[in-house]
């Protein structure tokens, strides 16, 4: 028999797990757009001033060293901007998960043990 009241329940908690979810991925897809704007301005500003000091070089050898040291610490910048993004987006996934992982663990309980009470088919 079904019962209307325990339904309802069932729903406003499906509805409330996923705003909650909603909402934190969006918050996360936003601090990710922050810290990517936050990013590019830095690295605008550095490039601006590596191109003010690379222009008052005086030789070619000091312009050489300027480059070499400006593009070496670009690069780490970035490796280290790229991990941080990547784990702001692994994080945001676990945390999409995070309300459904109870619930899938239960259904997939309930599946194992109802698939095992079903006699295999005869060939």
């Amino acid at each position: 028999m079904l019962n209307f009241d325990e339904a309802s329940r069932k729903s406003k908690e499906a509805m409330d797990t996923m705003l909650k979810s909603y909402s934190d991925t969006a918050k996360g897809f936003q601090a990710i757009a922050v810290e990517g704007v936050e990013y590019s301005k830095k690295s605008f500003q550095d490039a601006v001033t590596h191109f003010e000091s690379l222009s008052g070089a005086r030789s070619l050898e000091a312009a050489f060293e300027l480059q070499t040291n400006y593009v070496k610490s670009a690069y780490e910048s970035f490796v280290s901007e790229a991990t941080k993004l990547g784990e702001m987006y692994s994080d945001l996934a676990k945390n999409a998960y995070k309300p459904y992982e109870a619930p899938v663990v239960a259904a997939t309980a309930k599946a194992t043990k109802a698939a095992a009470v079903v006699p295999p088919a005869a060939a």
